[in-house]
């Protein structure tokens, strides 16, 4: 199994190279497509109230490009981008600026992201993750006895928030696969800020719920009404400021961000909190580097599949769980066009077990070494072989992680904590390139800090909040100066491994749950030939080692009994992804958006 980002050839004597081929459809396809850009020239749309809660979605087709991301607005804004002839990338800077603006509960330029690129040849993994300030240390959610603060204690205000990398990562992005002009991209973002964009039900929905934004007074001015109740769904809302600090990245780039003014005020945001002040300092993001990773690819029956690496777990708990599944009975996976009981309990036994190995060894890779010397250890044939050895006919419950390669554990295992938000986008353009990419504030509105209209993130949560087990023993996902939180973001590129075409581009918000949602979609794909948008809209369920978790209301009695026979605590809750994928067809794409939220497919 190899760990480069290039899908190797694979040539005999006769036969051309399929990945040959894959760069010559790549190439011919940008032959075709407009060499030119054309002026990117922005309008913004009507904006008709949208809907929320489960709204069944028809799916879209697409012939030469497509996007698909968490709000009309946003997707819009790609699809105008991809229109005047950019390319993905520059789809996905134009979506990510008016997400700030519309969705700014899940994501934004306050946050971080990792994107996986491919650009007909090789895949590419740009890392935009918070990185924690120099003066942090493993003690930083600790009490003064010693125990680790809540979680919410320890989200709302400065102590939590990360040095954010996104608009790092997406500079860095363009300057390599950019077409349009890095200030164009921002336009949308800029119009919609001015001239305002209506209050959406979800957005409304999740202000309502809020205990804690309305603490914080520049947040509580923006999203809430003088008698304290969230603007009405449809009430157009303006930001003047998150435009001028749009329009001042648009022209001086990045640095406008991470040096000057705008840092001061994050900073000053962060440090000044009354009662939770954070570290950060303007050193913290002058300094503050985005990353390019190997990314890891693996192969699973016909596909290649390509995700993020440390510091996220989402492609090696994914590779985990789906190759353990390849080593269990053969059963019907669904029933009445739902997840079967018996598949249930194999692909749940499979999550217990990756999850026990997430929990023990995934960490920033620049600070915590992988097991058996590669993260591959862990998607290693036999080991999987034998992880699967231990499911049989009765849960197990919780599993307990595994010893690739034979080698001891130099950690403790994290206990589980909660993980939140998020965004996914996927776009597939006409020149034959691809991005899947998600993007973070991690929990909704992050730390409730908002500064120059955008929020910061509470992305340090994503660290373990007690640094060593009761025994001592270090958690490899404690805090340390510079690292980077591990994170369950599961950007996923799919690749058809004989013909080395790409197949799919794929990824959910949900926290921990994002690997469940986004292997869910591979499986309901690649496995058991349904449509992008069926397989989204499949029922989500998965398990974190711990209870069996299924979508609330979605499952018949008769599955919950089955499950229960068989040993699984069941535990039935809201499990609200936000699911993007677009899939390749005979005649070009087909794009699915998950009916719990309000993204939309759109594409020409």
């Amino acid at each position: 199994m190899s760990d480069t980002s290039r899908l190797a050839p694979r040539r005999t004597r006769r036969t051309p190279s399929p990945w040959i081929a894959a760069a010559a459809l790549a190439a011919l396809l940008a032959a075709c497509a407009s060499t030119a850009p054309r002026d990117f020239a922005y309008k913004a749309p009507e904006q008709p109230e949208a809907t929320t809660g489960y709204v069944d979605k028809p799916g879209w087709s697409a012939r030469s490009f497509a996007v698909a991301a968490a709000n009309p607005l946003a997707t819009d804004a790609g699809y105008q981008v991809l229109k005047a002839g950019g390319s993905a990338v520059d789809a996905a800077v134009a979506v990510q600026m008016v997400l700030t603006l519309v969705e700014p509960q899940s994501s934004g330029i306050g946050g971080g992201a990792f994107l996986l690129h491919w650009d007909g040849r090789r895949v590419q993994a740009y890392d935009g993750r918070e990185t924690a300030p120099a003066a942090a240390d493993e003690k930083l959610f600790l009490k003064p006895d010693g125990t680790p603060m809540a979680f919410y204690d320890a989200v709302v205000g400065g102590r939590s928030v990360g040095v954010p990398g996104t608009l790092r990562m997406l500079e860095s992005a363009h300057r390599e696969h950019g077409r349009l002009p890095w200030a164009k991209l921002f336009e949308p973002a800029i119009q919609l800020a001015e001239g305002g964009f209506k209050v959406s039900p979800r957005l409304y929905g999740l202000l309502r719920n809020e205990q804690h934004l309305r603490k914080d007074e520049a947040a509580a001015r923006y999203f809430y009404k003088p008698d304290g109740d969230p603007r009405d769904v449809g009430m157009v809302v303006r930001n003047p400021a998150l435009a001028e600090v749009f329009r001042q990245i648009a022209t001086q780039g990045a640095d406008a961000f991470y040096r000057g003014p705008i840092a001061r005020d994050i900073v000053a945001k962060v440090r000044n909190h009354p009662t939770n002040p954070g570290t950060m300092t303007e050193e913290d993001l002058a300094r503050y580097q985005a990353k390019k990773r190997e990314p890891m690819c693996s192969d699973w029956k016909q596909y290649r599949l390509c995700g993020f690496p440390p510091p996220s777990s989402g492609h090696i708990a994914i590779a985990q769980m789906l190759g353990i599944l390849q080593h269990t009975p053969p059963v019907a996976p669904l029933k009445d066009g739902l997840p079967s009981a018996d598949f249930l309990h194999y692909y749940t036994e499979a999550a217990r077990l990756a999850f026990a190995d997430r929990a023990q060894y995934v960490a920033d890779p620049d600070f915590v070494a992988p097991p058996a010397g590669s993260w591959y250890s862990l998607l290693d044939p036999a080991y999987l072989r034998q992880r699967a050895s231990l499911i049989g006919a009765q849960s197990m419950k919780q599993a307990q992680h595994g010893r690739p390669g034979m080698t001891p554990a130099a950690h403790a295992p994290q206990a589980e904590q909660p993980e939140y938000g998020t965004s996914h986008i996927s776009i597939v353009d006409a020149y034959g390139q691809a991005v899947a990419m998600t993007t973070t504030i991690e929990d909704q509105f992050g730390s409730r800090q908002m500064v120059r209209g955008f929020l910061l993130n509470n992305e340090l949560t994503d660290f373990s909040l007690a640094p060593a087990d009761a025994q001592g023993r270090p958690i490899a996902n404690r805090v340390q100066a510079g690292k980077r939180p591990r994170s369950s973001m599961s950007p996923t590129l799919v690749f058809d491994k004989a013909s080395g075409r790409l197949v799919m581009s794929a990824g959910s918000p949900g926290g921990a749950l994002i690997i469940h949602y986004t292997a869910k979609t591979l499986l309901g794909t690649l496995e058991w030939g349904l449509n992008a948008q069926q397989a989204i809209s499949l029922p989500n369920f998965g398990s974190t080692n711990g209870p069996t978790l299924l979508e609330n209301k979605r499952f018949p009695a008769e599955t919950l009994e089955a499950l229960k026979a068989r040993g699984h605590e069941i535990r039935e809750m809201d499990m609200t992804s936000g699911l993007q994928a677009i899939q390749r067809t005979p005649t070009g794409w087909f794009g699915g958006a998950d009916p719990r939220r309000e993204g939309i497919v759109m594409g020409d």
